[in-house]
């Protein structure tokens, strides 16, 4: 029995459909990347752009025509707007909410699908208005030996205009910080290298348990304090924070542990205050600012990148170059740049979405080549430096090797090395280009290899 699963959009479905192939492996399935030989085809869904449920869509069109010649099982979970779920709901044989995962043994069951295994897979049993806290029971079926992604927070009570987060994982529920540290502690103890803790909103860990659980720069202290502790290196992650909720002792404490990466993700969508009201951001332009103040002065060596939406509904010109000019001001490393979309069930869907396509298609290509100019500027300042690379995988240019700094830019290594995959090695830089370096692995690799 083997199954094959799809999993689209952000990094908490990544981990999410981890847990969902543990629980599949435990029932007896073996995983397969194969779909054409998979008995049981699942997807972890998005709902959040346009463009990964349209591929949803297609999917199961085509899978729905291979039950004409084979029996087959569908299911689907992830970000799922209510709209969708109800199309999808005549398309697939399983939709579930992740906090339902651990009932998906009793849902394949129910289809006649039952081994010896599944038979004895342990009920978990969900506190009553925190399923999710079941999900975090199940221990993930990781995908990488090297790369993990650590939940520590589930939905989102901010309700910007532009999202529909809120309305597809629900309000924000923290998880006990001691399952997030112990689960950090077995990852580092497995020699994981990246660790990445997860939340819709990070900052606003443990706001919705006042007097019961601990603040975001606690936890990161204390993830600090297991790295001082360990003799293994490592870096952790956090993703995605929001300005409303970043303060200074976040950077004070990301600043003074070595294990806390010197990278940071701050979204900041629009350079123009009147955008960023209308998408109910809740931070101004001058409270960002001091942030990234702050970050310069507490972790200069940081790198800084964020997210960025062009053309919402109401952006002229004038805002636009405000957003420009947040770029140019900022010099983010990375700025994902996306053109503004409406979402059913989002608030901003039921406005005009008034600025025309090209001008978007525009907009997004003057910020894109701004946002090169800066990072140009940086990397060549790189030229010469050794620095500490992750060797994450296989360069598509044959013989040579892909790598990460701790700030998250990518080099490529001068030569293909599968026994550094997943270690932390120096690597000298040879060559910058607008988003990435080149670099040579030290002498001492060399000389191991020989």
């Amino acid at each position: 029995m083997k199954y094959h699963l799809i999993t689209l959009g952000c990094q908490m479905n990544i981990a999410d459909s981890e847990r969902v192939s543990a629980v599949l492996e435990k029932m007896g399935y073996e995983r397969t990347d194969n779909e054409e030989e998979a008995n049981l085809l699942g997807m972890l869904a998005c709902s959040v752009r346009q463009k990964p449920i349209d591929k949803v869509y297609n999917k199961i069109a085509q899978w729905n025509r291979w039950k004409n010649r084979r029996n087959l099982i569908t299911f689907i979970s992830g970000c799922i707007l209510p709209t969708d779920k109800e199309k999808l709901l005549k398309q697939f044989d399983i939709i579930f909410a992740m906090s339902e995962l651990p009932q998906l043994p009793d849902m394949i069951r129910n289809y006649g699908v039952v081994n010896e295994a599944s038979l004895s897979l342990p009920k978990l049993r969900t506190p009553k208005n925190e399923n999710i806290i079941g999900l975090w029971g199940i221990k993930p079926k990781y995908h990488s030996s090297f790369e993990a992604f650590v939940p520590i927070q589930n939905g989102c009570d901010k309700f910007c205009t532009f999202c529909a987060v809120p309305y597809t994982r629900g309000r924000e529920v923290s998880r006990p910080s001691e399952e997030i540290v112990d689960e950090v502690r077995h990852l580092v103890n497995q020699g994981y290298k990246s660790i990445t803790l997860l939340g819709q909103n990070v900052n606003s860990y443990g706001l919705d348990k006042k007097g019961e659980e601990i603040s975001f720069a606690e936890l990161l202290r204390k993830i600090g304090e297991l790295g001082n502790a360990s003799e293994e290196e490592f870096w952790v992650y956090f993703t995605s924070p929001h300005p409303q909720d970043m303060n200074r002792e976040v950077i004070e404490v990301i600043a003074q542990y070595p294990c806390l990466a010197k990278q940071i993700h701050l979204p900041m969508q629009s350079g123009d205050d009147k955008v960023l009201i209308k998408m109910n951001r809740k931070h101004s332009m001058t409270k960002y600012r001091q942030i990234v103040q702050d970050i310069r002065e507490l972790i200069p060596e940081a790198t800084l990148f964020t997210d960025i939406i062009v053309g919402f509904t109401g952006e002229d010109e004038k805002a636009f170059q405000n957003t420009v000019a947040a770029v140019n001001e900022f010099k983010f490393n990375m700025a994902f740049i996306a053109m503004y979309s409406p979402r059913p069930g989002a608030a901003s869907y039921r406005w005009d979405d008034d600025v025309n396509q090209e001008v978007k298609k525009e907009r997004l290509h003057t910020l894109s080549e701004t946002m090169k100019q800066h990072t140009r500027v940086y990397n060549e300042q790189l030229v010469g430096k050794t620095l500490k690379v992750l060797v994450n995988g296989k360069d598509r240019k044959t013989g040579f090797s892909n790598g990460l700094t701790e700030g998250k830019i990518t080099v490529r290594l001068d030569r293909y090395a599968p026994e550094l995959m997943g270690k932390i090695i120096d690597a000298k830089i040879t060559s910058a280009a607008d988003m990435s370096l080149s670099g040579e692995l030290s002498e001492v690799y060399t000389a191991k290899e020989a």
